[in-house]
Order: structure tokens, then sequence, then C-alpha cells
């Protein structure tokens, strides 16, 4: 067989591993794809590239240089849109031995987030609008907000899903020729029996990452809420023009299948004006169909009014979807995880909690309900702004884009517009310089980059700053004892990056220094302050030499 033989979706799938240098050679050998080649302008294509990975690069070098003006950096990075993501993945994936590793690491994965989520709020608010936007986007959003450097953005849940439609036809080679109802039992039993819907232990049903479509799509396991074992299914239906929609069932999620107009479920050819014949289907749980009779019978069970029936059977809105996943990301969160425990594990969990969540308040936010008022609203602005200040702070300009504009006019937005010029503020001030050559700092027994163990907590840090004496103020120093610690408020007090993600202030009795192994949370979290990891001083490599050239 020669290679021009083959579909032209299987020779762009060759592209794919082809090494650049070797393309003009395959071009030579394949009429088809020359074809394909000359059609575009190659050359200008290549050159953008090649210009915004220099530019993507230089931003991230003044974000690693420098403390100041790291927001103008990374959304001088987000402005490139997707073609940023290579470029971060490359710095990313930068080698052990890097200089800079751990903070090439952390800035490439901090701006990447904030990439994603971008992606993920624009189709959001695109749904809001009004827009067209295809379900397994609306909820591979959630995806965005943990992903990092993982697989499973939009477009490769989108193309998984082809992926999956392309391997039932070659299973059922006849399936473009059969009924509605034939199609959809068809691809309910494929689904099933490879595992990409329904939860295979129940008693895992509320783990946070059966949420998440992307996740879902790629374990090996069974792992979809019946929410997103719907959304796969509709996805995947789409692919052979069967119209499949999610159902407003309380409590549950079936999907609703839609004989096209003129036809039968059974394919037969309906009169003109007869109304469309519809299906029910749970994919969640079996491959089968579901009657109608059993589904009033479960709503007369909830006591629900007869007169609601045909909107609570009836089809549900992409933004519905998307609110009710985001209220399962919460309910997952709060009922079988404690965010604490996610936060102390050995292994950074994935998804994480802290994402989750953040991605959920976003949902809430952005796509609220018909009859929520703006009050309502703006109780998740206080959460959504403590999880950017401590974690998403990339994500201020998405805030004055797509937050800020819901709260205009009222006391929510001036509150919200005061915190976000803070931090600006503080993102182009140069920092304080903090010398050791004055008397008094020579008593600070502590450098930066010294990891300890707290004295008393027994938890791990990293010092990433210190005072002289406590410089916090009387309110604080009163709450914590500060006085009542056996060398009072005049010792040094050293501000420490904690493997759990939080911000301590540490008194230096409190200190220990040990040599204990650094663990995995805390050495991904360094890089926030470090270059990296030195062994035989047993010490972060200072990034933060602007503030504390002496250490």
């Amino acid at each position: 067989m020669r290679l021009d033989d083959l579909p032209t979706e299987i020779l762009f799938q060759i592209l794919l591993w082809v090494p650049p240098s070797s393309v003009p050679a395959f071009q030579q050998a394949c009429l088809k794809v020359a074809q394909d080649v000359a059609s575009v302008d190659w050359k200008y294509m290549f050159q953008s590239r090649h210009l915004a990975d220099i530019a993507i690069s230089h931003a991230l070098e003044d974000i690693l240089s420098c403390q100041t003006r790291r927001l103008d950096g990374s959304e001088r990075i987000i402005a490139h849109g997707y073609d940023a993501k290579d470029t971060l993945l490359r710095h990313l994936n930068c080698s052990n031995d890097t200089e800079d590793v751990l903070a090439r690491r952390y800035y490439s994965d901090a701006v990447l987030g904030a990439l994603h989520r971008t992606m993920a709020i624009k189709e959001w608010v695109k749904l809001n609008d009004g827009q067209s936007v295809p379900l397994e986007r609306a909820l591979a959003s959630f995806d965005q907000f943990v992903l990092h450097e993982r697989e499973g953005d939009m477009e490769e849940v989108s193309a998984r899903i082809d992926s999956v439609a392309q391997s039932i036809r070659l299973e059922q080679p006849d399936i473009a020729d059969a009924t509605p109802r034939q199609k959809a039992r068809l691809i309910a039993t494929y689904l099933c029996r490879h595992g990409l819907t329904g939860i295979a232990d129940s008693s895992e049903y509320r783990n946070l990452q059966n949420n998440f479509i992307g996740l879902a799509l790629n374990s090996e396991g069974r792992a979809a809420l019946p929410l997103i074992s719907v959304g796969i299914f509709c996805s995947v239906a789409k692919r052979f023009n069967l119209i499949a929609q999610p159902c407003t069932f309380p409590f549950h999620v079936y999907a609703i299948v839609m004989a096209p107009h003129g036809q039968a479920l059974d394919g037969r050819p309906l009169e003109h004006d007869s109304p469309p014949e519809i299906m029910y289907m749970d994919p969640f749980r079996s491959e089968g169909e579901v009657f109608r009779n059993d589904l009033e019978a479960q709503l007369r069970t909830m006591g629900l009014p007869h007169g609601h029936y045909e909107t609570l059977l009836g089809v549900s809105s992409t933004a519905e979807m998307v609110r009710r996943t985001a209220r399962n990301i919460i309910e997952s969160i709060q009922t079988t995880r404690n965010i604490q425990d996610l936060r102390t594990s050995s292994e950074p969990p994935y998804p994480e909690a802290d994402g989750a969540l953040y991605g959920a308040l976003w949902a809430l936010l952005l796509l609220p309900d018909e009859n929520e008022s703006l009050f309502q609203r703006a109780r998740y602005q206080p959460y959504l702004m403590d999880h950017l200040e401590k974690q998403f702070l990339f994500d201020v300009q998405l805030v004055e884009m797509y937050m800020l504009p819901q709260f205009l006019g009222s006391q929510h937005s001036t509150q919200l517009l005061e915190a976000l010029q803070v931090i600006r503020i503080g993102d182009s001030m140069p920092k304080q310089v903090k010398r050791r050559t004055s008397n008094a700092s020579k008593s600070v027994q502590f450098k930066v980059g010294q990891v300890f163990r707290h004295k008393r907590y027994n938890y791990q840090g990293v010092i990433t700053g210190w005072d002289v004496e406590c410089a916090a103020g009387e309110p604080w120093m009163s709450q914590m004892g500060v006085d009542r610690l056996s060398r009072g408020r005049h010792q040094s007090f050293y501000h420490a990056l904690v493997e759990d993600k939080s911000v301590r202030y540490v008194a230096e009795e409190n200190i220990v220094d040990t040599e204990m192994e650094v663990g995995v949370n805390l050495m991904r979290l360094a890089g926030r302050h470090f270059k990296r990891w030195d062994e035989t001083s047993k010490t972060f490599i200072s990034n933060i030499k602007d503030e504390y050239p002496d250490d």
C-alpha cells in the first residue's frame, strides 16, 4: 500500500510523529500531503510561532529574574493564547540540572494554569451570553482548573471523544445505518463495556475525581458521576448525528434521545406534524432504555406535583449542567474529603481540591440561576479572592475582565476594585531591601532558604524572609500570645512557606534546624521563592536576592 492510499486523517496522525527535519522527505513521498502542505503558508506560520516562542520565553525570564511586575509578564504570555502552551510546557519540563529548575517549573506551571483558566472562563462567558458551547467543552472547562501539565484540556477531551466514536465505528461498521434507538443502545453498550461511564466502586461515588470529564475519559477504571456519564454519552452521540441531551431530572441525570423530525425512534417515517419521539437512557447505570413511566413513578415517590413533570423530564440546558457540576464538586469537597487532609498528603493530590473549588466558584458566579440576585452571587466573591491572593495571583486580569463588571455600581465592586489595586500596586513596587550589615540584623540566626521543623507543631517549612523582631500588629500578637513566648516579641521572626501551602510567621525560638528529607509538596511549592535545592548545604538557593541580598 502506498502512502497516498491512506486516509488523510491517518496521514496527519503520522505527521505528528515525524521529526520536523523529516517533513520535506515525507512530503516528497506522499503527493496528498504535498498538496495539503502547498495550500498553507507554512513559512509564515513557522516564523510566527518562532517569534511567539521567543517573546513568551523572554516574558518568562522577566518573571524569574525579579519579584516586581510579574503580573505584566504573565499577561504578556497569556495574550498569545494557546500558542503559549507548548513553550510553557518546554520550560516546565526543563531538566533537573537547570540552574533555576524549581523557579522555572513553578512559574511556568503558574502561568500555564492561568492560561488554562482563561480558556475555561471564556467558554462559560460565551455560554452565559447565549452562544452555543458544546457540552463536552463546557464540562471540560472544570478540568482546566486542575490540569497543570497533564493531558486532558478541552481540545484533548474533544479529540478523545472523536477517538471513542471512531472505535465504535470500527466495532460497529453499520452503525450509520442503524435507527436512533439502535444507535443509542450501541453507544451506551460500548461506553459501559469500556469503563467510560459509571463508577466501579459505589463507595467512591463522591470522590472528587468523578466530577471531571477529562479524567473519566482517560482513567483506567470507571470514574464518572451520572452527569459526567451523560455528558460523555451525549457528546459521543453527536458524532453519529444522534440528538441526545441531558434531562433536568432531580438528584440524577438521564439522557434524552430524540428522533429526527419526521422519523420515529425505530426509523419509521412519521407524519409531518407529529411530535418528535423521545427515549430516556441512563448510561451511568446501564446500557438499556429507561421508560418514562418509571421516571414518573420516581417523581411521585418524591412527592413532586404532576404539573412539574414536563419540566423535570425535559431537556436541561448546558449552563444548568455546568451549575450542577459546580455544586457536585463543592459537595464532594465538603462531604468526603477534608481539604486539610488533601493538603497534608505526601503526594500532591489530583485533582487538587483548591483548584477544583476555585473553578466551581467561578462557574457559579459566571452562570447564575435566573432567580439569583446580585447579593446572592456576591457571596462567592470573598472565597474567590481569597483563593486568588493565596494561589492564583496571575488571575488578576480575569477578575478585572469577568468578575468586576458583574458588580459595577454596587458596594461589592468598590471593595473588589480596592483589593485588585492593592495587588497590582504590590506587584509593581520594588521590595524593601533587608541586609545583614546592621548590628540588629546580625542577631537573626537563620537564613532564607533554610528548611526547619516547627518545635511545637512539628510541620516542615522553609524560611522565605525575616524581621529583626516581631513586625506584626498588636491585635495579631495578642491573639497569638507572642508576649507569652519565653523570648517574647523582641526576638527574630521568620516568614515561612509550609508544606500545606500556608504561609506562617514563626518566632525564632520555635524554629528547629533540620536535615530531614524535604517533602514532595514543599519541593514543588519552593519554586515561588527559590531557584533550586542544594544537596550539599541542604538549603534552597534564593531567587529573592532583590529583597534579601545577603541570604
